[in-house]
């Protein structure tokens, strides 16, 4: 039902105990992750993603648009590539904090090319962009997709990497508007934006440039935070992303994140895309 390469054997069907399933039950209805950081003591219950007969049995018209829809069609359109339609996804998932569909779509990532540094480093990235308790939940969720991998800790990202260089003129541009628009209101949003973001962040070396906007911009458009699109999209195709490949992953993020969100999206990324034309067209 969810889509899968040759090579994933990895099953859905997790066996769990009855409490388990109770306390993810009545979790799952007050909040969309299951995760007790400060409680050591007590177990994490186990995130059960459904099989295809749990969804029959609810909807069986849930149950077939995934497999002919979804997974028989969108992921396999031509516009993206099935690496970056699961950049997207994941980006999407955490961004929402739906943990359910993670370690699947993690195992899946991984199958479909993205390197575990790079997943390490899209959680990371994105404890800046969709909040640290968001990123602490997925955290949760790959540490056991690792385990199950053998992907050790040397594998994965440095703490202070060798940083790629930094574009002094298009900072320049940036750090003045942030400092305008942001500084009479929060100083201190203004240092760490500088320092940590853009000093840091968008210069480590082990997720690419390109591969960062498309994180950014689809984690953005999943959370409905329209007014950040602008930027990062122009930021984006400055990285390398095409119109071509925004648009698909606007059609892909409607099914992960909902028709309203995406379609919420689309006057922003035609404004930018407008934007661009009119000055390829005037230079």
């Amino acid at each position: 039902m969810y889509p899968h390469s040759a090579g994933d054997t990895v099953s859905r069907r997790a066996s769990v105990q009855p409490r388990t399933l109770a306390v993810l039950a009545l979790t799952m209805i007050a909040m969309p992750a299951v995760v007790l950081a400060h409680s050591p003591s007590k177990p994490i219950p186990k995130v059960i993603m459904p099989t295809d007969h749990d969804v029959q049995s609810v909807s069986p018209a849930l149950e077939y648009y995934t497999a002919s829809k979804l997974i028989g069609e969108v992921w396999k359109r031509p516009g993206l590539s099935p690496r970056d339609r699961s950049v997207v996804t994941v980006a999407a998932l955490i961004s929402r904090n739906q943990t359910v569909e993670m370690p699947y779509h993690f195992r899946l990532a991984l199958d479909n090319g993205v390197k575990p540094s790079e997943l390490s480093e899209i959680i990371f990235h994105l404890a800046f962009y969709c909040g640290w308790p968001n990123a602490m939940a997925a955290v949760m969720i790959a540490k056991d997709v690792f385990a199950e991998r053998g992907i050790r800790v040397e594998q994965l990202p440095a703490i202070s990497p060798s940083l790629l260089p930094l574009e002094p003129m298009a900072e320049e541009k940036r750090a003045a508007r942030v400092a305008q628009d942001v500084g009479p209101v929060s100083p201190g949003l203004v240092e760490y934006t500088g320092a940590l973001l853009f000093h840091d962040l968008w210069l480590r070396p082990d997720l690419a440039p390109r591969d960062r906007s498309l994180v950014t911009v689809s984690a953005l458009i999943a959370a409905g935070q329209s007014a950040q699109i602008t930027f990062h999209l122009n930021k984006a195709m400055d990285n390398g992303l095409t119109k071509a490949q925004i648009s698909e992953a606007l059609t892909h993020l409607a099914f992960y994140v909902g028709w309203p969100n995406a379609m919420s999206a689309v006057p922003v990324v035609k404004n930018v895309f407008d934007s661009r034309a009119d000055q390829a067209d005037y230079k």
